[in-house]
């Protein structure tokens, strides 16, 4: 139990018996003193309500007083419940349209090859009817397919284009490996046709049912790829 939970219990009953609301009593100190102070607090309401009002004008304007102040407690607790809870709400929202945004598939692309560079390091050596197989699974690609190898494919395995299932294969260039995604088309995507950093070239084009993004380090391989692909994928 959360300490803004147990006193929003303990203003609400000081008595109360649940096992998790004991235990926070039994943490600290200061919160064995809160409950002594709220259990005295309701002995002293008990008691007055026993007091004729002639004879203990005193004591009523006493507790007068402290029902204020408990009272007071209870709207600073209550505040505080809220605005935990509007926070959370505050970042529910924001998460949301995060997702929703415009997405950068070279920059998602990008993090993607350094984020999984086992990638690069594996032999598969995958089949194209295998990587048909995980087209036909994704709703979002309609009819795409290959209708032969696109030559050597190291590597094939789902990804997340921040909330978009992808396909992640890598394939041999004339020299080297390149990296090829396979996205499907959403209108929040952006698209460039070339991008790189300070270690990778990038090449971007769309196909009837996706987004196509080759990454290598050579400019050369990615566009040896991109003939296979425009040649083997419709």
């Amino acid at each position: 139990m959360d300490e803004l939970k147990f006193r929003r219990q303990a203003y609400e009953d000081p008595h109360n018996q649940d096992a998790d609301f004991l235990a926070q009593i039994n943490a600290k100190p200061e919160n064995q003193a809160l409950i002594n102070e709220l259990k005295n607090l309701d002995a002293k309401l008990t008691n007055a309500l026993k007091v004729k009002v002639a004879d203990d004008l005193a004591d009523k304007l006493i507790l007068r007083q402290q029902l204020q102040q408990h009272h007071k407690h209870r709207r600073q607790t209550g505040f505080l419940v809220a605005m935990a809870a509007s926070v959370a709400f505050v970042v529910g929202i924001s998460f949301s349209l995060m997702r929703l945004g415009p997405i950068d598939l070279a920059e998602h692309a990008l993090a993607h090859v350094y984020h999984e560079g086992v990638a690069l390091q594996v032999d598969q050596n995958v089949n194209f009817n295998q990587v048909n197989a995980q087209l036909a699974s994704m709703k979002d690609f309609g009819n795409a397919k290959f209708t032969q190898q696109p030559g050597k494919v190291y590597y094939t395995s789902y990804c997340d284009f921040q909330g978009v299932k992808s396909l992640h294969l890598v394939l041999q260039g004339e020299q080297s490996k390149v990296t090829l995604f396979i996205v499907p088309l959403e209108k929040r995507m952006v698209l460039d046709k070339t991008f790189a950093d300070g270690k990778y070239q990038g090449m971007g084009f769309e196909t009837p049912d996706a987004f196509i993004l080759l990454i290598g380090e050579d400019q050369a391989d990615l566009s040896y790829i991109k003939d296979e692909i425009k040649n083997t994928f419709i």
